[in-house]
């Protein structure tokens, strides 16, 4: 396998510090683009000559050329991007303000965007390059009380597929992740966050609130595993648009693509009726 040179959001822990660790097994450069540097000072040490970590805040997406220029500078180029820094929220949608959802919206959606803007200039001029954006599989269904949460990531799929129609010309390639429950840090206080809680909702919401809560610790999925499943596809020839992973992902993201089919069957008669009686022509392919 050819090296390459990897720029990872979120590295401090969780699938950003594997990947990173992953990367660097098999020889790749890393750039860490991380709130605290000293949080990966370890993986500096270890490796003094393929890693370097830039003090970055996804939020400040002005911030986001000085990320890739760092990474030219020390390593030449920019192979892969990966999208990776992020956080839980758990609440009524009802009771998530607007603060709370314009910051996750600019965690899951601007900033990213901002660094695939940052970094697509030099993949175009070299003629390859991969963006990994990791989602969820909360980005392709959902359920009560992650509404804020798949909002963002909804949004972060939609965008990175009009992406990787429009780069695949250059040979760039975009794969989404979209992980079920993996033993991270995702599920701590801190990470996860919970919306202020209201009674008219306790139904609903308690079972999915505790079942969030406990989940710390005991989750299924293993992030080294993850890791190394997306280092190798970023090393293949061809990656997937999307990749649901652990067991839980592929199960649930499956049920919500037939239940979704099913729905469109039934109302499809009526769906149709609302074109003009003399419309033809057909579905413009993309």
């Amino acid at each position: 396998m050819s090296t390459k040179t990897w720029i990872i959001t979120g590295v401090s822990q969780g699938f950003g510090r594997e990947l990173a660790v992953s990367a660097l097994r098999t020889g790749d450069a890393v750039v860490a683009a991380v709130r605290r540097p000293e949080s990966v000072a370890d993986i500096a040490s270890e490796h003094p000559d393929r890693f370097s970590a830039v003090t970055f805040d996804v939020r400040d997406t002005a911030a986001a050329p000085s990320v890739v220029e760092h990474a030219l500078e020390h390593f030449g180029r920019v192979d892969v991007l990966v999208n990776n820094a992020g956080r839980g929220m758990v609440g009524a949608a009802e009771m998530v303000d607007d603060s709370t959802l314009r910051d996750l919206m600019e965690l899951h959606l601007i900033g990213p965007a901002a660094l695939v803007r940052a970094v697509l200039p030099s993949m175009r001029a070299q003629g390859s390059g991969t963006i990994v954006q990791m989602s969820s599989q909360g980005g392709r269904m959902s359920f009560p009380g992650v509404g804020a949460y798949s909002a963002s990531k909804f949004a972060l799929e939609g965008w990175s597929e009009a992406v990787a129609g429009e780069v695949g010309q250059f040979g760039i390639r975009v794969m989404i992740v979209e992980p079920s429950r993996f033993r991270t840090a995702f599920n701590t206080p801190g990470v996860l966050s919970f919306a202020e809680s209201s009674s008219d909702y306790r139904e609903v919401l308690d079972p999915v609130l505790r079942d969030m809560a406990a989940a710390d610790g005991v989750q299924e999925g293993d992030p080294e595993k993850a890791a190394v499943i997306i280092n190798a596809l970023v090393h293949s020839e061809n990656v997937p648009l999307r990749l649901p992973l652990g067991k839980e992902a592929v199960e649930r993201i499956s049920a919500s693509y037939r239940k979704n089919l099913a729905e469109v069957s039934v109302w499809a008669d009526l769906a149709r009726s609302a074109d003009f009686a003399d419309a033809a022509g057909p579905v413009r392919p993309f």
